[in-house]
């Protein structure tokens, strides 16, 4: 038998039907699912040290367990001495059981570790069902050896679901765990 994660069972066994319940779905196949997971980070002072790409890229792929891949500008910006073509930045897409594998971890482990924490907050849906989330510290993953890095970085993370509305986007992202604050 293949490993199914913890999370995706419980999106099947307990999720689906608390969706169909209170939005009074016809179909299964009209339930939102979590279709991806972008985590990325902008790294501005790359355009000086070309080594801050690579930590980046490292850290990344050691956060999420998959490759990450380094962006590239897309235009000339001579105020900040950008060519096009330069690396700024470094991303990882995830899917499938390293997606909810990466939901998981955030849930339980990375976002109790901030300080202070009080929840999240439900400003960050674009309209579409999508919804985006600000990390200030890369420190709080349990991954990362607070001793190896050089600076501390932020970073942006964005949940893709196939909900049409942001109502039924943020009913999916709570049943599965995410912590937004109470008005």
């Amino acid at each position: 038998m293949a490993y199914v994660s913890r999370l995706k069972l419980e999106y099947k066994e307990r999720v689906i039907k608390s969706l169909t319940e209170e939005f009074a779905y016809k179909n299964v196949m009209q339930v939102p699912k979590l279709e991806k997971i972008v985590v990325s980070r902008g790294v501005g002072a790359a355009v000086s040290d070309k080594k801050l790409i690579d930590h980046a890229v490292d850290e990344l792929t050691f956060i999420t367990g998959q490759k990450a891949v380094s962006t590239v500008s897309k235009k000339d910006v001579a105020a900040f001495k950008l060519r096009k073509g330069m690396p700024i930045g470094a991303k990882v897409t995830l899917r499938g059981e390293r997606m909810y594998e990466f939901m998981d971890r955030l849930v339980t482990s990375a976002l109790p570790r901030v300080r202070d924490f009080q929840g999240i907050k439900s400003t960050g849906f674009d309209g579409r069902g999508n919804y985006s989330l600000g990390i200030t510290e890369q420190i709080i993953f349990p991954e990362i050896n607070i001793d190896k890095i050089n600076r501390i970085n932020g970073m942006d993370i964005t949940f893709v679901t196939s909900a049409s509305t942001d109502k039924e986007a943020k009913s999916l992202l709570t049943e599965l765990g995410l912590p937004f604050k109470k008005n």
